[in-house]
């Protein structure tokens, strides 16, 4: 393992993991996910008449009986009425939860329930200083900034634009999720630089977790490995390392 103390002259884009890189993990998993793991049904019993609500429960249906049908043993789905739809639905949400599946259906859903938190002033986007700083000088030098996470675009631009902060979405040229596909794989990120328009190598991407750094480094973007206080311990690896965003400034 290596450290990095610049970012190469030819980048013209970084593309930015969120938990673990730019947001302390106790951030996502002491606040946001308890805060959508209570409000879950509340929401449901809420919102379930709305067109993008039911459209999620269906996604989510579809996802529970595919679990049942591998044998992975989720809570039932009860369709004898819609009050017994939502209850299932949250318990299935929160077993989802409980197996840090990297759902599209609760991904969208915990999105939603977020952006009332943020709204309401409950919850308030936490990033590491050194970010907000990196942000700025990175717009200054016209290098495009983007967001790669397995949370939903809402989520993302919900931590950024309610952050303690301030408004950073200003900062940012754009977010990806994994409808644009998964974090692990290699085509994710080519099909990220095609929709930046430049090509993989004029990318970096910072990401806590080494196998998305594999995938991107597969699909030929610069990489380098964020390594923060709380990050989960990662596999040996040849990649540059980071603990503050000054060191690439």
């Amino acid at each position: 393992m290596t450290n990095q103390t610049m970012a190469p002259p030819e980048i013209r884009a970084v593309l930015l993991d969120i938990e673990g890189t730019t947001t302390p993990i106790d951030f996502v998993y002491r606040t946001l996910f308890p805060h959508a793991r209570e409000n879950v049904e509340p929401f449901l019993v809420a919102h379930h008449n709305e067109p993008e609500v039911a459209d999620i429960l269906a996604i989510l249906s579809s996802e529970q009986d595919e679990d049942v049908a591998a044998g992975n043993n989720p809570p039932p789905w009860e369709m004898y009425n819609r009050e017994e739809e939502v209850k299932s639905a949250a318990k299935y949400v929160q077993w989802l939860m409980d197996q840090d599946r990297k759902s599209t259906g609760l991904k969208a859903l915990q999105g939603m329930i977020w952006k009332d938190g943020y709204e309401s002033g409950t919850l308030k986007g936490v990033v590491y200083p050194d970010v907000v700083e990196a942000l700025k000088q990175w717009r200054e030098r016209d290098i495009w900034i983007w967001i790669f996470s397995s949370g939903s675009i809402l989520a993302q631009k919900l931590l950024f634009r309610y952050c303690e902060n301030g408004d950073l979405t200003k900062l940012l040229d754009g977010h990806f999720d994994t409808t644009t596909g998964p974090k692990l794989k290699a085509t994710s990120y080519t099909s990220i630089a095609e929709k930046i328009g430049i090509a993989p190598n004029e990318i970096l991407f910072i990401s806590d977790v080494v196998e998305e750094l594999d995938a991107a480094d597969k699909a030929g973007m610069k990489t380098l490995l964020s390594i923060r206080p709380g990050n989960k311990p990662q596999p040996e690896h040849s990649y540059p390392t980071i603990s503050n965003f000054k060191d690439i400034l």
